[in-house]
């Protein structure tokens, strides 16, 4: 890949992992749309590995938090925040492992990857987010997660692996259905993909081990500095946003991406 395609793939997925609008479905479209080459499973690591670090960092006190409430749950102790937290982020998380392999092993996962897919998932889960955001209550914070938010946006975030769901666009909607103001809704969700990632990224590198060369270590590097960049900027604008503006033109742009790729797809 040209410096340029690798600074798009970066870009794209950095921006678009946190936003509701879907990276996968991004970064599926962006080889079929503009006939370049597929990035591959390295970059995609590779980029996975930048938002990571970038939501490890906005989230640090959380992050710090879960961590040392997870070595606390090791040892059949959940007596501290901490230790709560870690528990319902695992629980949280085994919808989509669960999901994600059964795909994998199944193929299920390459039959999904159309512009018809993402352009009807783009759109509907736009509609549903909008409906989530304006008539869900806004009387729960981030600190009242419990099982009940754990089960329901674990399973939500399961349908993400339908590309054009959106990962963060499918959880928040949960959560803001649950009740969850706007803010804790996407700091849920937030916190939500740090496992999601480091789970997906493991599986993913399993398919590269051995591939690696010194020029596709230098692209990767390069895709992940950019791509932790990028990632971190989406969510400290995203995060300031919601403090004034609901998730309205996010929905926008789904309605009309989806409209423009059914036109696209069927025409």
């Amino acid at each position: 890949m040209t410096l340029f395609q690798l600074l798009l793939v970066a870009i794209i997925q950095g921006l678009t992992e946190f936003l509701p609008v879907s990276s996968s479905g991004h970064l599926i479209l962006l080889p079929t749309l503009t006939g370049g080459p597929d990035q591959g499973l390295a970059i995609d690591v590779a980029v996975h590995v930048g938002t990571l670090l970038a939501v490890v960092l906005y989230f640090r006190s959380e992050v710090a938090e879960a961590t040392i409430g997870l070595g606390r749950l090791l040892r059949g102790k959940m007596d501290t925040p901490g230790a709560r937290l870690a528990a319902l982020l695992i629980l949280a998380t085994l919808p989509v492992l669960v999901v994600g392999l059964t795909f994998k092993l199944l193929g299920i996962d390459e039959m999904l990857r159309s512009v018809a897919v993402i352009g009807w998932t783009m759109l509907l889960f736009g509609i549903v987010l909008y409906w989530a955001d304006h008539t869900g209550r806004s009387d729960r914070e981030a600190g009242d997660w419990d099982v009940k938010g754990a089960v329901w946006m674990g399973l939500a975030q399961a349908l993400a692996l339908i590309p054009g769901t959106s990962r963060s666009g499918i959880t928040i909607t949960a959560a803001r259905k649950l009740g969850y103001d706007r803010a804790s809704a996407a700091t849920l969700s937030m916190l939500m993909s740090i496992p999601t990632i480091l789970a997906s990224g493991a599986l993913l590198s399993l398919d590269v081990i051995g591939q690696a060369d010194a020029q596709l270590a230098r692209d990767a590097s390069i895709a992940a500095g950019f791509a932790f960049v990028a990632a971190l900027a989406a969510l400290v604008l995203m995060m300031r946003l919601l403090r004034s503006v609901n998730f309205t033109p996010y929905v926008i742009y789904r309605i009309l991406l989806g409209a423009a790729l059914l036109v696209y797809a069927y025409s």
